[in-house]
């Protein structure tokens, strides 16, 4: 995510921002640049009121590229996603490739997406994240490297997708998923068709600070018109989407000809996103019976106008004209892509009410189904199969795995670290069916290396429907599973500071120089994990098996009695993201445990009550 590289002095604001006037090619954001340094700078040409703190705010460091590309404000100056800095990232990202000579970008080419997200209409500035892809792909266009350039807006799993399928360099999708609407983003695939991992990171970023004045004439004073440029050099891109969705029907779709006719009674909300055309795209490649659409949700809105937040994890504040639709059509299914349609969040009518189950339960019900499919497949798929989850994810699949006899894989946090993963045990041999991240993220099957809501969609409806002939509901499923393989029970949430330093005096005592916290809420601490410092004390050697992130907190403690307590901070914001599961005899037995240990985090570790800091807790 975006962390900034922080710059001092005056003087290099003042440089910064006019360099930023001299090069930015939007008329809109330069205007409002140049104007502040019209009235912020006195006769000695220093930095003076009433705009000089806008322009150190403006000025003072920038984005910064990491694994997970850039996420920021639409708005000018080096923190914010405006058409200079995403110019400034594609003449990096360009400058590394071609540094890789076995990638072969000039002959390869790159993919290139876009969401609906614009700034029009609630800042003064005409910015899109159309014309970051635009001026991305006049940036590779200038130096003869050829542009697969979705012509419309496009779902981000069709851009992993489309990298692969055509042999490109790498791919790039113009988003910002579930953020609010002042947000866009810059998330980028390497060839392999999965999130980059480290060093690529690093050393994009490094190609970015020496790649900050554009190149040429071809980057400077274009005035928002990018066509010319990116027309001498584009592919098609017509084949991917049908190529995908007939991915889908053969690889992922269990029983098409028992799908026809039948009538999966879903109600679908795109959240004011893309996902709509393209999870109907999936129901046709499965055979199913077409969804009921949330129509004031169906169409790209960028304002995302009925919501507060565009992330259907948020519940019934995201989820209220779903709701109030299927019972209005009697559906007892709800399904919710996030704008990107890359998230499922799944909610099942219960009694008389709605039932939003969460990712982890998802995770558990689709890792099981995928895992009944590929071993009925056997005897044309004879290779292990394997599945993976983060680490903060339910180790319910785990005891799946333990019970079922297939290869179960923690990786760290985000799809970045399973999409590689997948791919290094595909080469070992493995059928990797299935990997989740309990933030409802799913990826069935190989279609794509990247969480898929569109294909999850489609898998989740099928499954309705097979449940529904044996007389179930998804809740009976997941309880028989719960009943098999044991009743683990989840209870994770989030503390948000308005101090960082707290977050570092969290972390810090509970290293404690290495004498690690013993106990929590009375139950006795069995062995750490802290993903910081690449520790496990439960290892020969204490050296953990996954990777050091030195970049993120991350401490897990299992506990006696086989519950696990993570901590990690968000990596955007002062928040710190606490994961708690138990595993007992029942539901309730379980969830006892969970509770005890969530009361232990927020007093014994956050210590919400006497700490000292501001704070807020989640509603």
């Amino acid at each position: 995510m975006a962390t900034r590289h922080v710059a001092s002095g005056r003087s290099a604001v003042l440089r910064a921002a006019e360099n930023y006037v001299k090069w930015d090619p939007n008329v809109t954001t330069r205007s409002a640049v140049s104007k502040l340094l019209d009235c912020s700078t006195n006769l000695d040409g220093d930095l003076a009121s009433p705009g000089s703190l806008e322009l150190k705010s403006m000025f003072t460091g920038r984005l910064k590229f990491g694994t997970a590309g850039l996420r920021a404000p639409f708005g000018p100056g080096y923190n914010c996603m405006n058409e200079l800095t995403v110019l400034q990232t594609a003449q990096g990202l360009l400058s590394y490739l071609k540094e890789d000579v076995a990638n072969n970008v000039k002959e390869k080419g790159v993919v290139i997406g876009y969401d609906h997200r614009c700034s029009s209409g609630f800042t003064d500035y005409d910015l899109s994240s159309k014309q970051f892809a635009m001026v991305s792909a006049a940036v590779f266009a200038s130096q003869n490297v050829p542009v697969y350039l979705f012509p419309d807006l496009v779902a981000t799993p069709l851009v992993p997708f489309a990298t692969t399928r055509a042999g490109a360099a790498c791919g790039i999708m113009v988003t910002a998923s579930h953020n609010p609407k002042e947000d866009t983003g810059y998330k980028l695939y390497w060839g392999n068709g999965a999130q980059i991992i480290s060093p690529h990171d690093a050393n994009i970023s490094r190609h970015i600070l020496e790649n900050l004045e554009p190149w040429g004439r071809e980057c400077e004073g274009w005035g928002g018109d990018f066509g010319d440029a990116v027309q001498r050099v584009s592919r098609p891109t017509g084949e991917f989407a049908g190529e995908y969705f007939e991915r889908l029907r053969t690889s992922l779709c269990s029983d098409f000809e028992g799908n026809e006719g039948k009538e999966p009674n879903i109600t679908y909300t795109a959240m004011h996103g893309v996902g709509h055309a393209f999870t109907k795209r999936s129901f046709e490649a499965f055979g199913l019976s077409p969804f009921v659409s949330v129509s004031e949700q169906q169409e790209p809105d960028p304002k995302f106008s009925t919501v507060a937040f565009p992330n259907p994890e948020e519940g019934e504040g995201a989820l209220k004209l779903a709701m109030e639709q299927a019972d209005r059509v009697g559906s007892r299914v709800i399904l919710a892509n996030d704008p990107d349609a890359d998230r499922l969040a799944v909610c099942e009518k219960v009694g008389g009410g709605w039932r939003l189950f969460t990712g982890n339960e998802i995770g558990n019900v689709l890792g099981h189904w995928m895992f009944k499919k590929a071993a009925k497949g056997r005897e044309d798929d004879k290779r292990p199969i394997a599945m993976l989850a983060s680490t903060v994810s339910s180790k319910f699949l785990s005891s799946v795995a333990a019970k079922e006899g297939f290869l179960f894989e923690e990786t760290l946090t985000g799809f970045k670290w399973m999409g590689n993963r997948s791919e290094e045990l595909r080469k070992q041999g493995y059928n990797v069916v299935f990997a989740y991240e309990e933030a409802i993220g799913y990826c069935c099957g190989d279609v794509v290396k990247d969480k898929d809501g569109v294909s999850a969609a489609a898998i989740v409806a099928e499954m309705v429907v097979k449940l529904r002939q044996e007389g179930k509901t998804i809740a009976d499923y997941l309880l028989e599973l719960k009943e098999t393989y044991g009743f683990y029970v989840a209870k994770n949430s989030y503390v948000k500071f308005l101090d960082e330093q707290v977050l570092e005096d969290i972390f810090g005592e509970l290293r404690n120089g290495g004498d690690y916290l013993q106990t929590i809420n009375g139950v006795e601490v069995a062995s750490v994990r802290d993903l910081t410092l690449g520790l496990d004390s439960s290892t020969e050697g204490k050296k953990s098996t996954l990777p050091a992130d030195p970049s993120s907190q991350f401490v897990m403690f299992t506990m006696e009695n086989g519950a696990v307590v993570s901590l990690r901070t968000s990596g955007t914001e002062p928040k710190l993201k606490y994961y708690v599961e138990a595993v007992g005899k029942s539901e309730a037995e379980g969830g006892d445990v969970a509770e005890a240990l969530v009361e232990g985090v927020l007093n014994d570790i956050i210590k919400v009550k006497c700490r000292g800091y501001q704070l807020t807790l989640p509603p």
